[in-house]
């Protein structure tokens, strides 16, 4: 039986199996194309931070002198100890002090009697302990300054808290990729999977700059400083390079697309400028919240 022709001569099967062929490879690009849209979306994010992270570091190297970051550190892991045992608004039935002399005394080497000293006066508040705190943590840590001078004491303290800077985001861009690779699975629970990516990472950075701020001050109160190669020592670690984060392959980004349906993105927000309001809602500039260390 002779099969009927097209008007260019070509019979009819051949025409319709071209054209499912190339809906198929559109199909394909275009699968393609929005896998590798959202991998770049999930990239901002974390540029975003490394932003902030640079911004940081490029302002320790340029300043001599951060003692007064310093300082408030320790008067903001002092609040936070004094906080954790003594609860605000919490009656004194509800403090623990004998908790707290140990946290001190384990965490910072800080032989301190809390007991005694609000026995003293009875109209001392935990305010007022958290400032008495920091007092005495910041002369702890400036009377190693005696034998080493000041302007060792003050490279230490640029140089660790730049290692530390380096060593946590590190970590913190391994934890993005662990979160990145299981965040799909958010849509079985009726969520959008960008949107908990962000949220989840904008947590998981809050509490790098957390871990940051502890460690740096627990070094600083409980390390001895003896002679200038203990800051120089510190001065010649490794520090990080302008490292960007990169997603994971794209064949596994694939494989990752073929377990759900996507579901359509929508911003939360504008992007966090240094200027802008914090999205923790502090009410405070995201510069002078989560978006610094000191």
């Amino acid at each position: 039986m002779q099969r009927l022709k097209m008007p260019a001569g070509e019979p009819i099967e051949h025409s319709m199996i071209n054209r499912s062929i190339e809906k198929a490879q559109h199909r394909v690009e275009t699968r393609n194309f929005d896998i590798r849209k959202q991998l770049l979306e999930y990239d901002d994010v974390a540029n975003d931070q490394r932003r902030v992270i640079y911004t940081q570091r490029n302002e320790l190297l340029e300043s001599g002198d951060i003692s007064e970051t310093i300082n408030n550190m320790i008067g903001n892991e002092m609040q936070i100890a004094v906080d954790r045992y003594m609860p605000p608004n919490s009656v004194e039935e509800q403090w623990d002090l004998p908790a707290l002399e140990a946290y001190l005394q384990s965490e910072y080497k800080m032989s301190v009697n809390v007991s005694e000293w609000m026995a003293e006066d009875t109209k001392r508040d935990i305010e007022a302990l958290a400032d008495h705190l920091a007092e005495i943590a910041q002369g702890q840590w400036q009377s190693h300054a005696v034998d080493v001078g000041e302007a060792t004491i003050r490279q230490f303290e640029r140089s660790l808290m730049l290692t530390m800077i380096d060593q946590y985001w590190r970590e913190h861009l391994a934890a993005l990729d662990h979160l990145r690779q299981g965040i799909g699975l958010r849509g079985y629970a009726q969520k959008n999977p960008k949107q908990e990516y962000k949220r989840e990472a904008f947590e998981l950075f809050s509490m790098m700059l957390d871990r940051i701020k502890h460690e740096v001050v627990r070094v600083l109160l409980t390390v001895q400083v003896r002679k200038p190669e203990d800051a120089e020592a510190v001065e010649q670690q490794p520090h990080v390079s302008n490292v960007r984060y990169q997603h994971a392959d794209y064949d596994e980004a694939l494989d990752n697309a073929d377990k759900g349906p996507a579901i359509p993105y929508a911003r939360v927000g504008e992007k966090v400028g240094r200027n802008d309001p914090c999205p923790c809602g502090s009410g405070k500039k995201y510069k002078h919240c989560h978006g610094k260390l000191n």
